[in-house]
């Protein structure tokens, strides 16, 4: 299993009530296969993977589809010593709600696995949000790629039931997102020092694949809080990180 102990400094207290959810699968129409691209010496995904453990908030768990292709996806998953579970390719709420099956805790979080730089101290501060009665939660500011979303598992389950749309069933969270009515939704402020909502830190074209393998080779071995990894990107030769 892969360690969250090289050089990172997660939350301070371990929680073990969320299951974190990453979605991934090889068939980007942008990038294909861009999951498996290699950041130094492991791949995106492995990346991904790595920092959602080091937030130390409960289970890591690779969400991808039943395509054949993703079986790489699955052995990635497997190497890196997390569990994977299987579902639509264009249903990811779908596959998301598959992915409960067996879990008792309380919340979610959803990742995505073309953000290698994730924050990992933010799904502690959204499970804080949480305890605090909201239903759903996310920070605004941070750079492209650094946030994760947190719910509870009924909003989740409910969201399943009644999104009908595409674009809902797609996008996991569209639906709980625009029904303030039904659901205590929490957009709240980053905390200052990492508002760079300018920045990019996912992977979406060839250019940003070049830029965070540049940020990857900087950081060496050592597992970078996001402050750091901003401060990496400002003081980089060169940098086209602007949205």
């Amino acid at each position: 299993m892969i360690s969250p102990s090289r050089g990172a400094r997660p939350s301070a207290v371990t929680r073990h009530d969320a299951l974190i959810i990453l979605q991934a699968r090889m068939g980007s129409s942008r990038l294909p296969g861009k999951v498996l691209a290699p950041l130094g010496d492991r791949s995106l995904l492995a990346q991904c993977i790595e920092r959602l453990v080091a937030a130390r908030v409960g289970e890591v768990l690779v969400a991808t589809t039943t395509r054949p292709e993703d079986e790489a996806v699955v052995a990635e998953a497997d190497a890196a010593g997390v569990a994977v579970v299987r579902g639509p390719i264009d249903d990811v709420l779908g596959r998301f709600v598959g992915a409960l099956d067996g879990w008792t805790g309380p919340y979610v979080i959803r990742a995505t696995a073309d953000n290698p730089f994730v924050d990992f101290d933010g799904p502690a501060r959204l499970l804080r949000l949480l305890d605090a009665g909201a239903d759903y939660a996310v920070e605004e500011g941070l750079p492209i790629g650094a946030a994760v979303e947190a719910m509870r598992v009924e909003v989740l389950r409910e969201a399943g039931a009644l999104a009908s749309t595409p674009y809902e069933r797609e996008h996991v969270t569209p639906f709980i997102r625009q029904s303030a009515d039904r659901f205590a939704v929490c957009g709240t402020p980053a905390p200052f020092e990492l508002r760079r909502p300018s920045l990019r830190l996912t992977v979406d074209t060839r250019q940003d694949l070049q830029f965070v393998r540049s940020l990857v080779d900087q950081a060496g071995d050592a597992l970078l809080p996001l402050g750091q990894v901003i401060a990496l990107a400002d003081r980089s030769a060169g940098w086209a990180g602007v949205a």
